[in-house]
């Protein structure tokens, strides 16, 4: 197992992080504490989580994924063994993750309670990195392909983002800091906040990446690579679409493309780009999965890349992916990839 520097932090995490987004919608309480153990006893110490876990985020299940996560910490009593990050919900109609029923916010009461009650289900008493899950701001994100301004009064100031979280920091709750589907604007106004106040920098940004979702090449990996904000990459098999089970006419039974068809976004409408993807994998001699799962850790810029599973046969097969070696050849068709299709889907 690879391990890597943690932004500016004395923190090296696996090069392979745990995802943990189904757990609670398609993933039992069981299965979740059989991953966790099966992703430790491979070397994997860095697991992600959320307060609006599982997704697609409803109010019968927030909060699950933590609890799950919470359970297994309390029996294994073995915090000490691996870093511990989840993050705080961005702007949204999401009404049920607070307990007046606001939408949510990154004011600074909203995430005074949003801690609480992650360090409540995940019983534990810190958090290694709590990250912002998308910003504040009413920007577009999640597959917008074209940029439409906002009025910037009714964002929550960054300082006082990053002044409540500052006050946890100084608390012993949270250890570090990182953003998460941030723009480049974004990063940078908070690393000069940290810097004008003496307040934490942002450690890592978590982001989609994946062969045909590479917009993170364009600006904000140079930040990635000059002020150590590394990239935490989310859905690097483009929510399943690069493993090949989708490449017929059929979706698989219980497969998210069959349970959530809508929760795929612009995906469905890159077929021609994900299936090019995978016959140019197994053209290579690789599986799908191997291809697009070591393409992502092959990046110089990613901290980790975040794998997720239903069944502990897809976790190894996840986990298996990152033994091969890089070579030209694959990155040379990961080029053509790009340059043929940039990036037709967001997420």
């Amino acid at each position: 197992m690879e391990f890597r520097q943690l932004g500016r932090t004395d923190i090296k995490v696996s090069s392979i992080c745990l995802g943990t987004m189904t757990w609670g919608e398609q993933n039992t309480e069981t299965q979740a504490h059989e991953q966790l153990d099966y992703a430790l006893d491979r070397g994997i110490n860095f697991i992600d989580t959320a307060e609006m876990y599982p997704v697609p985020g409803n109010p019968k299940t927030q909060g699950r994924t933590e609890s799950y996560i919470g359970s297994w910490i309390a029996e294994r009593k073995n915090r000490d063994k691996y870093i511990l990050a989840t993050k705080v919900t961005g702007r949204a109609n999401i009404y049920w993750a607070r307990d007046n029923e606001d939408v949510t916010r990154h004011t600074p009461a909203q995430i005074d309670e949003a801690v609480e009650k992650s360090l409540r289900r995940l019983q534990t008493d810190y958090i290694d990195l709590y990250q912002l899950h998308w910003p504040d701001r009413n920007i577009p994100a999640f597959g917008a392909h074209s940029y439409h301004d906002y009025d910037a009064d009714e964002m929550v100031p960054l300082e006082d983002i990053l002044g409540a979280l500052n006050r946890h920091v100084e608390k012993g709750n949270i250890r570090h800091l990182g953003i998460s589907n941030e723009t480049a604007w974004g990063t940078m106004k908070f690393l000069d906040l940290a810097e004008k106040n003496g307040w934490p920098r942002m450690v890592s940004n978590q982001c989609v990446y994946n062969l045909i979702a590479r917009r993170f090449d364009y600006s904000l990996a140079e930040i990635a690579m000059r002020e150590q904000v590394g990239l935490l990459a989310y859905s690097p098999l483009a929510m399943g679409t690069l493993t090949g089970k989708y490449d017929g006419d059929t979706k698989p039974e219980g497969s998210r493309g069959a349970l959530f068809e809508s929760f795929m976004g612009g995906y469905w409408a890159a077929d021609e780009a994900w299936k090019d993807c995978n016959r140019t994998a197994k053209a290579l001699g690789l599986t799908p999965t191997q291809f697009a799962q070591k393409f992502v850790e092959s990046r110089e810029f990613v901290t980790s890349n975040i794998i997720g599973a239903t069944t502990i046969d897809q976790l190894i097969e996840n986990i298996d992916a990152h033994n091969i070696a890089w070579t030209e050849d694959m990155e040379k068709q990961a080029h053509r990839l790009h340059k043929t299709y940039r990036c037709p889907a967001g997420r």
